[in-house]
């Protein structure tokens, strides 16, 4: 039979009729589906594919409300087009850039704000946090406070930006709860919307994360995607690159610079990821099977690979990217 009541960690409605369909659990008693009772105590992940038409949807009934919105991005992986959002939520929204702690400490919070704020982004305030390391949380809620129209603020944001993080953080410093979302560095995690009172003034709502279809991280194996997914402060590796030599990412992305002069090229990727320079890219075919893009780089621009990080090059110059096809790669103006 199915009933009412909704999975703790992921929102879905909880039903013990269908072991294949989500929101699947043995008891109508449990508090979680056993999905997310498994991905909590195992750390096994099953893959729930819902389309982003249907995230969308339920983004716009949160663009119906009034009330204050938290948009969550991740600092490694900051999106293209960064306002995007605002046309399917006009709400007051706080711009929240979260995982700090993973850009090298010599990276200053004014100068990303700044960056953003350069680039015209129309939200009512940009705060950089750190869930892992608590940076600012404080300050948030104040904002939350200030900011908020009701009881209810909603969380929003691209799968992997660190939402049900900051809800556990923001559970764990001001709540008496002991409930939490559950958490996965896969994509969709959260399948509806989850309520967390966290006092009498304050219920955070967290929705789906949008599906970047772009990300690196829906194309990569289970084991990969945890390599991928930066958990320290990232060492940025920098390569001396003349023409006709490469840089090789894992199995995952090849960039071969084919003009210019001696250029500077540093990765910021996660630390578990393998990098290595080859010297002479004409005698290496590894990854040329791969979809390939051309770019003529700017000076101070950066090739921005959804998922994975970026790659910072001074000065200007012409490469030839390789990369799985369903792949999103751009260029910007140097984060850093």
């Amino acid at each position: 039979m199915s009933n009412e009541k909704r999975c703790a960690g992921c929102g879905v409605l909880l039903q013990d009729e269908n072991i294949l369909q989500e929101g699947y659990t043995t008891n109508l008693e449990n508090d979680l589906c056993q999905r997310c009772f498994r991905m909590k105590n195992y750390g096994e992940y099953q893959v729930v594919t819902k389309s982003n038409e249907e995230y969308i949807e339920i983004l716009k009934s949160v663009g119906e409300t009034k009330d204050l919105v938290l948009y969550i991005t991740d600092l490694l992986n900051l999106e293209k087009n960064i306002e995007e959002i605002r046309t399917i939520i006009p709400n007051k929204m706080i711009l929240v850039l979260n995982k700090m702690d993973v850009l090298p400490k010599s990276v200053k919070e004014e100068k990303l704000k700044k960056y953003l704020a350069n680039n015209d982004v129309n939200f009512e305030e940009i705060i950089v946090i750190s869930t892992e390391k608590n940076y600012n949380i404080d300050y948030l809620l104040k904002r939350i406070k200030y900011f908020q129209t009701s009881k209810n603020v909603y969380v929003v944001g691209h799968t992997n930006a660190g939402k049900s993080s900051l809800i556990n953080k923001l559970i764990k410093n001001y709540s008496d709860r002991t409930q939490e979302l559950t958490m996965s560095p896969l994509p969709s995690t959260t399948l509806n919307m989850v309520n967390i009172e966290i006092n009498d003034h304050l219920n955070l709502i967290d929705t789906p994360g949008l599906v970047d279809k772009g990300s690196i991280l829906n194309h990569a194996s289970p084991e990969m995607v945890k390599k991928i997914s930066a958990k320290k402060e990232i060492k940025p590796r920098t390569y001396q690159l003349r023409k006709n030599q490469s840089i090789i990412i894992e199995d995952l992305v090849r960039i071969d610079y084919v003009e210019g002069e001696k250029n500077s090229f540093t990765v910021f990727v996660s630390n578990d990821l393998k990098v290595k320079r080859l010297l002479n890219l004409f005698n290496n075919e590894e990854l040329k099977d791969k979809n390939k893009i051309t770019y003529n780089m700017k000076y101070d621009e950066d090739l921005a690979i959804s998922g994975l990080g970026f790659i910072k090059i001074v000065d200007k110059g012409v490469i030839d990217v390789y990369i799985d096809k369903d792949v999103d790669t751009f260029t910007r103006r140097s984060l850093i």
